[in-house]
């Protein structure tokens, strides 16, 4: 049966992985703003590290990802050379006295880095900055580019956090997206890491993918369940083709409608939760003993660039090639396209082109919108005893629009701005009504369910 809401609260809006969003950064914050920024972290501070590695020697088509298509190395070896100027750069400005908590490796595929490389660059990271001895690591990894080198590579760097993409297992719907990868390749991978001490894994899964059916779904909820992942990400496919020019090759009239796409997501999540995985967010899922699941249960849980996550650093640093850094005074971002990153990079280290400072009002509103994403409400004490009177005016925003709403997708219990069972999966619908930035034009988004 259609759901009545979904025409009205599935429109496009941005998944709040940050606020402000991307779309409203500027020239401002340069390479001399980022600098200021960097010496002004304290000893007492935490950080993250994310290093983006833009190449893959596949492109899959349904990749919003920053990244491009490459069967020779030898880009990806002067791109680490770069690389690592801007490492140096960036720990040369940081103080020697905070502890990197939290390394994650994303791309693109940096698993297409050579065994030496990759541990070349983790060498760098640790010349340039103090790591505190529980550092977790993570690498984003295409099991399409592993062999036994490579594993050896990854348990000598100290990869504590393997996470796989999988989408869907069928066949049509992998030839449909350009990823061709079996239940038993991506099986033979996560025996192989935690056979190497690795003590989480995580599984991205896919709906509203090509060709997908619930029943095709199924088939892949399945089998990552029998992988038992402490972990499952399970998103639904942002068709943007207007800022990804190669999910133009996926024929729109395969794609699933709007109420399928609500019936896969709805039932990938029961079978996920019934397996004993506990929901996190609007789209993650973990057993009950992994560290996110813990954070959500105790109200620590974060969002960031990377999603939902339990790391509690105070400062995110980006590095390389579009890589986008968080920290206390605003957001910044890197140089997009290679080879400028790389010439500025050689150049002088840093490579900061654009960001944003925030103000204000973008941190109580910062705030509200990261505890409906992560905790689906917003206690108006809390929000007052961390921004005072000026928490009284997005209090008035709340209440007048759990009044105005006629839907039960939120209400006012009390003291606090709740998002019912009904409108939890339209929470980056209800986020979005604090975006003050939104109504300016800027940007174009993917649905919201």
């Amino acid at each position: 049966m259609q759901n009545p809401l979904l025409s009205k609260y599935s429109g496009a809006v941005p998944r709040y992985t940050s606020y402000p969003t991307a779309p409203h950064f500027n020239e401002a914050v340069d390479c001399g703003k980022y600098a200021q920024w960097l010496k002004a972290i304290t000893g007492q501070e935490r950080i993250s590290l994310y290093i983006h590695v833009p190449y893959c020697d596949r492109l899959c088509w349904f990749c919003a990802c920053h990244t491009k298509h490459t069967l020779k190395y030898e880009p990806i070896a002067i791109y680490l050379e770069s690389l690592k100027k801007e490492i140096a750069a960036v720990g040369a400005l940081v103080s020697r006295d905070a502890a990197v908590t939290a390394v994650h490796f994303g791309g693109g595929s940096p698993t297409m880095l050579r065994p030496d490389d990759l541990v070349g660059l983790m060498t760098a990271l640790r010349s340039a900055f103090r790591f505190a001895d529980n550092v977790e690591i993570s690498v984003e990894m295409d099991p399409n580019d592993l062999d036994e080198p490579r594993y050896d590579a990854l348990a000598a760097i100290g990869m504590t956090r393997a996470s796989l993409g999988v989408q869907d297992f069928h066949p049509e719907v992998q030839k449909a997206i350009n990823r061709i990868q079996t239940f038993e390749h991506t099986k033979s991978v996560v025996d192989a890491v935690r056979a190497r001490g690795v003590h989480s894994v995580n599984c991205d899964i896919l709906y509203g993918l090509p060709h997908q059916t619930e029943a095709t779904l199924t088939e892949t909820v399945k089998d990552i369940l029998s992988l038992a992942p402490d972990r499952i990400a399970l998103f639904g496919y942002a068709h943007v083709p207007w800022m990804k020019k190669h999910q133009t090759m996926i024929q729109e009239e395969v794609l699933p409608g709007l109420d399928e796409r609500f019936a896969q997501m709805n039932l990938a999540a029961s079978m996920l939760i019934e397996a004993g995985y506990e929901p996190v967010g609007i789209d993650h899922f973990a057993l009950p003993s992994d560290r996110m699941a813990i954070a959500a249960r105790e109200g620590r849980l974060r969002r960031n660039f990377q999603g939902y996550t339990d790391d509690a650093a105070e400062a995110l640093i980006g590095l390389g090639a579009s890589s986008i850094g968080q920290l206390p005074q605003g957001y910044v971002q890197n140089m997009p396209a290679t080879g400028e990153y790389q010439r500025m990079a050689d150049n002088g280290g840093l490579t900061a082109v654009r960001g944003i400072e925030v103000s204000a009002d973008d941190r109580l509103r910062r705030r509200v919108i990261e505890e409906i994403m992560c905790r689906f409400g917003v206690d108006f004490s809390d929000l007052r005893a961390v921004f005072g009177d000026a928490a009284e005016a997005i209090v008035l925003e709340a209440r007048a629009f759990a009044q105005s709403n006629q839907d039960g997708i939120c209400l006012v219990e009390g003291d606090c701005f709740v998002i019912t069972e009904t409108g939890r999966p339209f929470a980056r619908t209800i986020a979005a009504v604090f975006d003050s930035y939104l109504g300016n034009g800027k940007g174009r988004h993917s649905i919201a369910v």
